[in-house]
């Protein structure tokens, strides 16, 4: 396996993201979406998560597919951002057809961030509008680090942010990850600058610090995170055609590279979540073999974009906690 030529989960040909973000409400949302619906699934293991439309992700639902997916800030405020989204995509003709009406299809999810700093006294709504701004700013490039739904992210330890990568398979399927990091875990062994996903890194795409010379002391001045702060939100797709219950198992598989990034990881105070996409471009050469790899694939590319999005944080006036790269 390889990374993608640029490393996001874009590499999986199709698909777009866009991002939007308000410096002084200090958050944002992250969209991904493409030209036409896509299956996807989803697997829930935190404790705390601000979901909306993950019902309809159950293979034995009606709808199948979806027109784009969205990771936001803002609590359970964020979800509008779905809205705004819905709302691009009917502009341009799509969603599940009734009769004359197209009803696009968004799930998402939401991260907590509005105890960040940021100005929270909005008298509307703001994440409809950022929903709209990041669907219209879609495409294969997009920024990492502090952008988007990562914005005014934290961890437990670590500024937190927005990151991606991808793999290619020896069977030319590709696999990525998308992932929005606020979790009540730390994703360095202690402070640093050892990343818990430093055995899945590729050309030094984080750093190139390599695994900790030294067991974990678990002894990081660690800021305490409330119930209901923590969470990390992500997306894992692939070009390969996948049924919605093949789909649902690697965003399951998917969890495995979580855990292996954040420590602790799912625990009762995060909403960690796993969306996954497929856009169908390639059929399955051998449905076993092939549902493996893609699950092992989604795993190593979740913990290495876990990673990236701490790595590429930038320092804001105001922030609570250190950017890593600025240690």
């Amino acid at each position: 396996m390889r990374p993608g030529p640029t490393n996001l989960i874009t590499d999986v040909a199709g698909l777009r993201v866009g991002q939007a973000h308000d410096s002084r409400l200090r958050s944002g949302c992250t969209v991904l979406t493409a030209d036409q619906p896509f299956t996807a699934a989803v697997h829930v293991m935190g404790g705390a998560p601000g979901t909306r439309e993950t019902d309809l992700l159950a293979p034995d639902k009606l709808v199948q597919q979806v027109d784009a997916l969205v990771l936001s800030g803002g609590s359970a405020f964020g979800l509008d951002a779905c809205s705004g989204v819905a709302d691009g995509l009917r502009a341009k003709g799509r969603g599940f057809a009734v009769g004359d009406q197209r009803v696009p299809i968004v799930p998402g999810a939401i991260l907590f961030d509005l105890l960040n700093g940021g100005d929270k006294t909005w008298a509307r709504n703001p994440y409809y509008d950022l929903g709209q701004q990041a669907f219209h700013n879609a495409g294969t490039a997009f920024a990492l680090g502090t952008a988007g739904a990562g914005y005014g992210a934290a961890t437990g330890y670590w500024k937190g942010g927005i990151g991606s990568a991808s793999l290619i398979l020896p069977s030319g399927l590709t696999v990525g990850a998308l992932v929005a990091v606020n979790a009540l875990g730390s994703v360095t062994v202690d402070d640093g600058p050892h990343f818990w996903a430093a055995p899945w890194e590729y050309d030094a795409e984080f750093g190139g610090h390599g695994p900790s010379p030294q067991p974990a002391k678990h002894t990081a001045p660690l800021p305490r995170k409330r119930m209901g702060e923590a969470t990390t939100i992500a997306i894992v797709a692939t070009d390969a055609t996948l049924t919605q219950a093949q789909a649902q198992r690697m965003a399951t598989a998917a969890h495995d590279g979580m855990a292996r990034a954040i420590v602790p990881s799912h625990t009762p105070l995060d909403g960690d979540l796993v969306f996954a996409a497929a856009t169908a471009a390639r059929p399955l050469k051998d449905p076993a073999t092939d549902t493996f790899q893609l699950g092992h694939a989604a795993a190593i590319c979740l913990a290495r974009a876990i990673a990236r999005a701490i790595y590429h944080a930038t320092p804001m006036p105001g922030d609570l906690q250190p950017c890593y790269r600025a240690r």
